[in-house]
């Protein structure tokens, strides 16, 4: 399966993001469960205001163990 255009796309920003400097790692409140997650974001300023964007949240545990193939954490 191709990863969709707008995948790709918010991982240009994710690159940008960490290229200048501009990643946070902040504590929130899944909407869905009520977990608190941490959560990977980039930092931006509109109008003088912070604004976050969630990428997605760091794995509880292990993270080899919540995915199967085509991911290889054996790099093989």
């Amino acid at each position: 399966m191709p990863i969709p255009d707008f995948m790709k796309a918010n991982f240009e920003t994710l690159l940008r993001a960490a290229a200048a400097g501009d990643l946070a790692l902040v504590q929130g409140t899944d909407a869905r469960t009520g977990e608190t997650r941490f959560i990977l974001c980039a930092i931006a300023q509109c109008g003088g205001e912070v604004v976050l964007t969630p990428f997605g949240h760091l794995a509880d545990g292990n993270p080899y163990e919540l995915y199967d193939p085509p991911f290889d954490p054996g790099g093989g």
